[in-house]
């Protein structure tokens, strides 16, 4: 059974948007069960698509599913919080960034200033295609890089971004007590504090 909270009060928009932007949130209670892996390349897919600077795509996936042989690997280079619940989740994903721009005729390999940037933009693309299938996705800082890095045989020229969890929405009651009351979709600050016209108004 999906759980559905009422996003009424707390998600209205200040413009016309299409409603995908604002179905997609981030919990933490997820049915435990697999999804196919098709619908995870569908995700990827979508992210394959964001806009890039120069074109370098610097974004890479790395992920278990949880009827994977990797999947209790990815619960462990969790944060110790996040373990508590992203265990239930459907699939787990790593995202790295190529710091390095390659180069291209006769310019040489170089810093990139826009891998992080780029590769967030990746991420936005993959958590609304997920939206839009059914599903729902919850992005985790990360800590344990060196571990994560060994583990995953990830070389030293990426940058460890983050992980996200994927899968269907499960029962709140199923979280512990300090997390089911945040089980909900957040709100976000009025546009007229994010955007101005002619200079910063912050």
């Amino acid at each position: 059974m999906t759980h559905q909270p009422d996003q009424s009060s707390l998600r209205r928009t200040d413009h016309a948007v299409d409603s995908v932007f604002v179905s997609r949130w981030s919990p933490r209670s997820f049915v435990p069960q697999d999804m196919p892996e098709e619908d995870l390349l569908t995700i990827f897919e979508a992210a394959r698509w964001a806009p890039s600077a120069y074109n370098v795509q610097p974004w890479r996936f790395v992920y278990a599913r949880r009827s994977d042989a990797h999947f209790q690997k990815f619960i462990d280079l969790l944060m110790p919080f996040n373990r508590t619940w992203a265990h239930t989740a459907s699939a787990l994903v790593f995202i790295v960034s190529d710091t390095i721009m390659p180069g291209s005729g006769d310019r040489p390999d170089q810093p990139s200033a826009y891998h992080t940037l780029d590769t967030g933009s990746a991420w936005g693309s993959a958590a609304l295609q997920a939206t839009m299938l059914g599903y729902h996705t919850h992005g985790m800082a990360v800590t344990e890089t060196e571990m994560i890095r060994e583990v995953l045989n990830v070389p030293d020229r990426f940058k460890i971004e983050m992980a996200f969890a994927v899968g269907k929405l499960g029962d709140p009651n199923a979280l512990a007590d300090g997390l089911r009351d945040r089980e909900k979709p957040s709100p976000r600050r009025p546009l007229s504090e994010t955007a101005w016209n002619g200079s910063f108004k912050g």
